[in-house]
């Protein structure tokens, strides 16, 4: 059974992290899955309750970072604040949408919200190129948190 349990979470990780780039996957929530899975296969005796309180911690922190990356990236080129609620709002509602909604909405949601604003393409198509690069440095920060996750869980497993 152990063996069985621990070959699942192996899966599960390596979903998890093909998930952090791949927007279909909910990446670091399988990882954090695949993790308490190991952690149940060993009876939770090496890695216990404090150190899974912690690696889920580290879960919804990358959920945030993903939510509100969009609206940084969109901030950051000076955009309007409803440019920026705009990107935010793309972003939660794209994810209803799978794949495109989650690439296209903080896009969407950011352009409409400065075209609103300001009534210039121009602008509002900066507005959403923040928005993606927004995006690009959420995933470069799901990537790190997920290894750190795995990395995290290692060493309490080996303590």
């Amino acid at each position: 059974m152990e063996l069985l349990l621990l070959a699942l979470a192996v899966l599960l990780v390596a979903l998890g992290l093909a998930g952090t780039v791949l927007p279909a996957l909910p990446g670091v929530l399988l990882v954090y899955a695949g993790l308490f899975v190991a952690a149940w296969a060993d009876g939770f005796e090496r890695v216990g309750p404090v150190a899974l309180v912690l690696l889920a911690l580290l879960t919804l922190f990358a959920y945030v970072v993903e939510f509100a990356a969009g609206a940084y990236g969109t901030k950051r080129t000076g955009a309007s604040p409803r440019a920026v609620w705009g990107a935010a709002l793309g972003a939660l509602v794209g994810i209803f949408f799978g794949l495109p909604g989650i690439v296209f909405g903080p896009f969407a949601g950011a352009v409409l919200g400065e075209y609103t604003v300001r009534r210039k393409l121009g602008e509002a198509g900066r507005a959403g190129a923040g928005a993606w690069l927004g995006l690009v440095l959420a995933a470069a920060l799901k990537i790190a948190l997920a290894f750190a996750m795995i990395g995290f869980f290692a060493i309490a497993f080996a303590l």
